[in-house]
C-alpha cells in the first residue's frame, strides 16, 4: 500500500486530521515557518538580482530531521499549511528544505478541518504557486529593507534599541495625527431644547427635538436659546405634518479578520490579538467530549465574505426548521465593491451550524464560548431576513419655529432575533400607540434645556484603529494583530480603558520617521504597496520589478538621513539633579519608556531614577512647580511636582495667563489658548 506524508503547520492540527485519514496517511507539523532570513545580518544579495539568503531557523533542525526521515518513507508528500500567502510561502520553504522532488510533492489547501473538506482537498491537490509565495517573499523583503535600514538611525538618535517597520511606522503615524486633532481641537457651545407634549387620549407624553424654521438650526448660545424660548413662550404646538413609512434594517455580513476583531474589542473588550489566539484554537481543533477533537470555525485570516453553497443551505435549512420559513434570508447579503479581496477565502463562520454555542457551553472555557457564540450568532443573522419597523415622523409648529418628533415600532425582527452589532443605534424612547394627525393640537408640558460642547475626535481603539488600517488599504488580515501588539510592546502607544495614547517615546519616533522617511510613513505610498504585492500574487508583475523600484528610494533617504540626523544627534543633557550614590551631576537619558535620569559614573554607579521636566509654570492649586509626568503605560500630562500632597492634573499643558473672564488656569490648545473650564468657553489667540 502506497504511504502519504502530510505537513501541517501547527502540531494541534495533526490530532484533528490523523482521525479523518487512513493508516496509510503519516501527519506531522513544521511548527511554522522553517527557514527566514538571518537575523544578523540583512540578508538581501544586492548584488545579484536582490536575491533572499535564507537560513534554517534555529531550533528546527530537528523537527526537519524527522519530516526527511518520514519523507524518504512515503510515496508522496502533501503540504498542507494555512491556506494563504504565509502558508504558500511556509510550504514553498518545506520543499526547498526537505529538498522534495516535484514529482512527489502536492500542495493541497482546506478552509476548515473537517473530514469533508480535508478529504475533498487531496482530489484537488496542485503545484505550489509560485505568484503567491513571490508576493509573500516580497513584504518579508520589504519589510526586512525597512526595518534593517532605518531602525539603526532610530537606535542613534533616540536610543536604546528602537525600531522602525513598514506597517507599524504608518500605523503609528496614524495614532500621532489623531492625537495632533484632538490636542488642536477647538469645543464649539450648543444648546439642546426638548418640549415634552401630549397626544389628546395618550397616557404618555413624546419628547419634541427642536429643529429649526425652514431648515435646521443650531442653538450656538445661551442669548440665542433664550430668544427661542421667549417666542414659544404660551404658544400653540400644532402638528404641520405626519410621515409614515417602513424602514428595513438588513442582516449584516459574516464576520471578516477585522471586522470579529472589531466586534471581539467592542463586545467581549478583547484585544487583537488575544482574538486572533482564541479563534486558531477553535479553527485547530478543541476536545469537544463524546466528539475527540473538533475543527469549530473555518479559516480565521480572510478579508472576504464569501460562503461555500454547502455551508448556506446548511445553515438556511436550520434556520427554517428552528425560527420558521418567514425567518430565512431570501437575498444573502452582499459585500460592497472596493480593495482587492482574496476570494479564495469563505469568511468566518462555524464548521456546523447546527453545533449551536449552548450545546458547547460545557466544553468551552468562558472566552472560548463567547467568542464561538458570537461568531455563531453572526453567521446565523448573515442567512436571515431583515428586520422591519414602522417609523413615524412628526413636524410640529410652535410660533415660528419646528419641533419634530421621531418614533419607531419593530414589526419583524428577522435577524436581530439572534445577532445585534454594538454600534447599532438605540431606539427613539418615542411610541406612538394612537393616532396623531396633521392640524392636531398638542398640551406642552416640561422644557429641558441642555448646554453642550463639540467633542473632539476620540482617540483611537485597537477595534477602530483596525477598520482605519482596513479602509485605507494598509497591512492584510493577518498583520493587523501583530501591528498593534509591537507598537504597544515598543512603547510607542499606550493603552489605557481600550483607548490607544501616544507616548513620549512614540512622538519622538513618528517625528524622526516623518521628517527623514516621508515616503515610509505615507498612508497612500502604503496602501499602494500592499496593491502592489496584490498583483504579485495575481502573477501580473514580477516580485523583483517591486523591490527594484523601492530600494534606490529608500538608499537615498537613509544615506541623506545619516547626514542630517548626525548633525542634530542628541547628546546626554547634564541636569542639576545630584546622584546621592556619588556626587556626579545626573544626565537625561532616553530609553524604551521615555526620559530618565541616570548618573554618567556607569558602570561603577548604576542610579538611575524618573525624569520630571518642569514646564516653567506654577500648579493653579498649591504654587509650586508642573512637571511633566507619565501614567504608567506611559501617556504624558502635566502634573504638580508636589504630587503627594497636591493633585492637580491636565492632559493639555497649562499656561502662566489666567483667564480673564473668570480667573481660572488656561491651557494649550493648538495655536489658541483656551480656558480649562468648559463652562466658561473663553478662547483667544497664544500671540
Amino acid at each position: 500500500m502506497p504511504k502519504y506524508l502530510v505537513i501541517v503547520e501547527s502540531p494541534a492540527k495533526v490530532k484533528t486530521i490523523k482521525k479523518f485519514l487512513g493508516s496509510n496517511y503519516e501527519v506531522m507539523a513544521s511548527n511554522g515557518h522553517v527557514r527566514d532570513l538571518p537575523k544578523s545580518q540583512m540578508g538581501i544579495d544586492f548584488e545579484h538580482d536582490y536575491e533572499p539568503k535564507y537560513i534554517t531557523i534555529r531550533g528546527k533542525g530537528d523537527i526537519l530531521a524527522s519530516l526527511r526521515k518520514a519523507e524518504k518513507k512515503a510515496d508522496k508528500v502533501y503540504l498542507a499549511t494555512d491556506p494563504d500567502r504565509e502558508g504558500e510561502a511556509i510550504s514553498w520553504h518545506l520543499a526547498e528544505a526537505l529538498k522534495l522532488d516535484e514529482k512527489k510533492q502536492k500542495r493541497i489547501t482546506f478552509n476548515e478541518i473537517t473530514k469533508s473538506a480535508v478529504k475533498e482537498s487531496l482530489k484537488h491537490a496542485r503545484s505550489i504557486d509560485m505568484d503567491l509565495v513571490d508576493a509573500q517573499q516580497t513584504r518579508r523583503i520589504l519589510d526586512r529593507m525597512v526595518g534593517y535600514r532605518i531602525s539603526p538611525l532610530l537606535w542613534q538618535k533616540v536610543k536604546r534599541g528602537l525600531s522602525a517597520g513598514r506597517v507599524q511606522s504608518v500605523a503609528l503615524r496614524i495614532i500621532a495625527d489623531r492625537e495632533e486633532e484632538i490636542n488642536e481641537f477647538i469645543p464649539q457651545e450648543y444648546w439642546t431644547l426638548d418640549v415634552l407634549v401630549r397626544v389628546p387620549g395618550e397616557k404618555k407624553p413624546l419628547t419634541a427635538k427642536f429643529y429649526g424654521k425652514d431648515k435646521k438650526l443650531t442653538i450656538s448660545s445661551k442669548e440665542e436659546l433664550d430668544k427661542i424660548l421667549a417666542a414659544i413662550d404660551g404658544a400653540d404646538y400644532v402638528v404641520d405634518e405626519v410621515k409614515r413609512a417602513e424602514r428595513v434594517k438588513k442582516p449584516p455580513l459574516p464576520f471578516t479578520t477585522s471586522t470579529l476583531q472589531q466586534e471581539a474589542a467592542n463586545v467581549l473588550n478583547f484585544s487583537t490579538q488575544k482574538t486572533m489566539r482564541l479563534a486558531q484554537q477553535m479553527y485547530e481543533g478543541v476536545d469537544i467530549k463524546g466528539s475527540g477533537t473538533v475543527a469549530l470555525i473555518t479559516y480565521l485570516r480572510t478579508d472576504s465574505t464569501r460562503i461555500s453553497d454547502e455551508a448556506d443551505r446548511a445553515a438556511r435549512a436550520y434556520i427554517g426548521e428552528q425560527y420558521g420559513e418567514e425567518f430565512v434570508g431570501k437575498q444573502p447579503a452582499v459585500q460592497k465593491g472596493g480593495q482587492k479581496i482574496q476570494d479564495a477565502h469563505e469568511a468566518i463562520r462555524p464548521t456546523d451550524i447546527t453545533r449551536t454555542p449552548a450545546s458547547l457551553k460545557d466544553a468551552l472555557s468562558r472566552d472560548l464560548f463567547r467568542l464561538y457564540q458570537l461568531i455563531w450568532r453572526r453567521f446565523a443573522a448573515s442567512r436571515m431576513e431583515a428586520a422591519r419597523y414602522e417609523t413615524t415622523t412628526v413636524r410640529i409648529k410652535a410660533a415660528d419655529y419646528s419641533f419634530t418628533i421621531a418614533a419607531s415600532r419593530c414589526v419583524f425582527e428577522g435577524f436581530r432575533t439572534v445577532y445585534t452589532d454594538s454600534e447599532e443605534e438605540k431606539e427613539e424612547n418615542n411610541v406612538i400607540t394612537g393616532n396623531i394627525e396633521t392640524g392636531m393640537q398638542l398640551t406642552s408640558g416640561k422644557i429641558d434645556t441642555k448646554q453642550h460642547f463639540t467633542q473632539p475626535p476620540a482617540h483611537y481603539t485597537e477595534a477602530s484603529l483596525v477598520r482605519t488600517l482596513e479602509e485605507k488599504g494598509i497591512g492584510r488580515p493577518s498583520t493587523y494583530a501583530p501591528t498593534i501588539t509591537t507598537i504597544i510592546a515598543r512603547h510607542y502607544v499606550a493603552k489605557e480603558n481600550k483607548n490607544l495614547y501616544l507616548t513620549e517615546l512614540g512622538e519622538a519616533v513618528n517625528s524622526i520617521m516623518k521628517e527623514a522617511f516621508p515616503s515610509i510613513v505615507d498612508v497612500d505610498f502604503t496602501a499602494n504597496l500592499e496593491s502592489l504585492l496584490d498583483s504579485i500574487g495575481e502573477g501580473e508583475i514580477p516580485w523583483k520589478t517591486v523591490v527594484e523600484n523601492f530600494y534606490p528610494d529608500l538608499d537615498k533617504a537613509v544615506k541623506e538621513a545619516e547626514e542630517t540626523l548626525e548633525k542634530v544627534k542628541v547628546e546626554d543633557e547634564v541636569s542639576d539633579v545630584i546622584c546621592e550614590e556619588c556626587g556626579r551631576n545626573m544626565v537625561i537619558k532616553y530609553g524604551p519608556h521615555g526620559k530618565f535620569l541616570a548618573c554618567p559614573g556607569f558602570p561603577e554607579c548604576r542610579n538611575t531614577k524618573p525624569y520630571l521636566e518642569k514646564i516653567g509654570v506654577a500648579c493653579p492649586q498649591c504654587g509650586k512647580a508642573l512637571v511633566i509626568r507619565k501614567t504608567k503605560k506611559g501617556r504624558k500630562y502635566y502634573g504638580c511636582e508636589n504630587n503627594q500632597e497636591c493633585d492637580f492634573m491636565s492632559w493639555q499643558r497649562p499656561v502662566e495667563q489666567r483667564c480673564p473672564q473668570c480667573g481660572g488656569y488656561m491651557v494649550e490648545k493648538g495655536s489658541k489658548l483656551m480656558c480649562a473650564d468648559k463652562a466658561c468657553g473663553y478662547i483667544c489667540s497664544k500671540n
